[in-house]
């Protein structure tokens, strides 16, 4: 009988919550049937508001148990789809063949006659990287590491005793950070004391040698567990390192810890309230979330443990933290970056990607990451790195793209900032074009089907054996992700081919296109929130309204915090470019960050290097 209460009750509180909507006069869904061949102007329609109550507490519990039972598989989730137009798909008819895997062949070209190397052109972006007399405030990136380790003033083996004492602390503190949630003294010490070695001998193995980092829990890291932010994964430590993680340590890096992240990277918040996890705190104000999923990456890098971390991004996974927190993080074309040891939870839409204190760093971690991977199936064809253009002095000659409808689609604060952002850039020289992104509501829904249906099959065998296990933001989303039937996925990919297709015409005419990060800045957090989670559908929307496109179409991205709201939360910009053309990210994005005047010391920072 209690069941049966229960979804009842459910069901009358979604009824009364759509009338009400209904009543207020925010727009339904408008399901049509579209020609097939070119959008036409369809990217000037605004985005369309997503709908659902936020849940918290004894709601969410309901919600999850209701949208699980029989009733609400055949009743109350198929309403919640079709008020968020997630039933989009069936009403639309596309000729074009699906495209799968968003991989695109490198562009038949000459190779650039570099005149030097990547490392020397790395060395060089370093040197004239500057602070502004009056910019007060600065993050300690890799350069400040290296000035320390050079000139003999401190060593790896003694940033490494102060990063093990400041993750002593932050734990110890209230609210505790939770940004990394598994660490090892003795491990963080071996690194660093080889380092420490190799300094002393004049002979150290990178530019990343004795820098710290921390890694995304989804990413393989020996000895430690790989648990994808849940209770029930990587019940045995790791006995191989993922391809990054590899990477990292022949470079030299001191992997600090693994960095917590929201369960099964199902969410945008970061809010994640089981025992081996906790909430991570947004330095910047411990009650407002750090945004998801690689949000104990981004904490990490915003309270100064360390200067760069990894992340995985399938819906803005980084782009979304690092702009939440302050930071900047790279999302590269799909297949930059082997994915080799990290979780397939959606094979089609996930790149990794550095989370950094700022655009050099993010350059430096990129061009030591990305390269084909014999162990992964993407990528192997991609083109040499090229880096040279990043130390142009201006942006002359560059045609960045902005669809204005689209850009202005997110909060009025975000909005005065980011405008001013491109009036800085157009005054550097490049020229800003007005352009259409076609059928952006479709790229919406699309991209939503093709990743949560990826996850809901990799995560079928789970979902039957650990359901008590899951968190409840899990179970409602694997929920709604059972919906989606075979011809849903395949009309998906059939827009992703032609949302590809729009993009290559685009990028034939504009260098980059530019947005905000996200929609809104890092949303509060609720007391409920910290027990046992939430779903708010609207915010998740808000925040990766202008990610989805590079996830779904593989092309990268990369956000830089360009300024505050008023009650000091940061406000990033996105930059996007045509695939494997990361290197005109780093020199607009190098731009960007002249724009901000002064950068604002969070209100949780550890000075690693004091």
């Amino acid at each position: 009988m209690a069941p049966l209460l229960l979804s009842l009750a459910a069901a009358l509180l979604l009824f009364y919550l759509g009338f009400v909507r209904r009543r207020t006069g925010t727009p339904r869904a408008a399901f049509h049937r579209r020609e097939p061949g070119r959008a036409g102007d369809s990217g000037a329609q605004p985005p369309r508001d997503a709908w659902g109550p936020r849940l918290s507490g004894f709601p969410l519990r309901l919600f999850a148990h209701v949208a699980n039972t029989a009733f609400g598989q055949f009743c109350v989730v198929p309403l919640l789809l079709r008020m968020n137009n997630f039933t989009l798909m069936h009403y639309l008819d596309i000729h074009e063949d699906p495209t799968f895997i968003p991989e695109v062949a490198a562009e038949e070209r000459k190779e650039k006659s570099e005149t030097i190397s990547t490392s020397e052109i790395l060395k060089k972006l370093m040197e004239t990287r500057s602070h502004p007399a009056n910019a007060g405030f600065s993050f300690k990136g890799i350069q400040d590491y290296l000035n320390c380790y050079r000139t003999g003033e401190l060593t790896p083996s003694q940033v490494a005793k102060n990063i093990i004492a400041f993750l002593e602390d932050c734990e110890k503190s209230s609210p505790p950070l939770r940004a990394i949630v598994e660490w090892d003294r003795a491990q963080i010490q071996k690194m660093a004391e080889a380092s420490t070695t190799r300094y002393r001998n004049k002979c150290p193995l990178s530019l990343l040698d004795g820098i710290p980092v921390c890694i995304k829990e989804e990413i393989k890291v020996v000895p430690y567990h790989c648990r994808s932010g849940t209770e029930y994964l990587g019940t045995e430590p790791e006995t191989e390192d993922a391809t990054v993680t590899r990477k990292l340590r022949e470079a030299g890096a001191i992997i600090i810890g693994i960095s917590n992240m929201h369960e099964l990277g199902i969410g945008t918040s970061g809010c994640n309230p089981n025992r081996f996890h906790g909430t991570p705190r947004n330095p910047y104000n411990p009650q407002h979330f750090t945004g998801g999923s690689s949000s104990g990456s981004a904490a990490a890098v915003a309270a100064g443990l360390c200067p760069l971390a990894l992340g995985t991004d399938g819906g803005g996974s980084v782009r979304i933290p690092a702009s939440f927190c302050g930071v900047v993080g790279l999302k590269g074309t799909f297949g930059r970056v082997s994915c080799h040891g990290s979780l397939p939870l959606s094979y089609s839409t996930v790149s990794l990607g550095p989370l950094c204190t700022s655009v050099t760093d993010a350059a430096i971690a990129y061009s030591f990451l990305a390269g084909p991977d014999p162990l992964y199936p993407y990528g192997l064809k991609q083109p040499k790195l090229a880096l040279s253009e990043i130390l142009a002095p201006d942006l002359k000659g560059l045609k960045l793209g902005v669809d204005w409808t689209f850009f202005k689609a997110c909060d009025a604060e975000i909005l005065a900032v980011c405008q001013k952002a491109v009036e800085h850039l157009q005054a550097l020289g490049a020229s800003v074009l007005d352009l259409s992104l076609p059928e952006m509501e479709e790229v919406r829904v699309a991209h939503v089907i093709c990743i949560l249906s990826e996850m809901r099959d990799f995560l079928q065998p789970d979902f039957n054996t650990h359901f008590q296990h899951m968190n409840l933001e899990t179970r409602l989303k694997l929920a709604l992700a059972s919906q989606f039937t075979a011809l849903d996925y395949i009309k998906a990919n059939r827009q992703r081919t032609r949302s590809m297709s729009f993009l290559q015409e685009i990028f034939a005419n504009v260098n980059c296109i530019l947005t905000p990060a996200t929609a809104c800045s890092a949303p509060r957090i609720h007391d409920s929130d910290l027990l046992i989670g939430n779903n708010d559908i609207p915010t998740m929307i808000q925040s990766m309204r202008y990610m989805q496109l590079g996830n779904f179409t593989g092309i990268p991205g990369l956000v830089v915090p360009v300024g505050y709201t008023s009650t000091g939360l940061p406000v990033s910009f996105q930059v996007m470019a045509k695939w494997w053309d990361e290197e005109v990210l780093f020199r607009v994005g190098l731009k960007l960050e002249q724009f901000r005047g002064m950068t604002r010391k969070p209100a949780i920072y550890y000075d690693v290097l004091a």
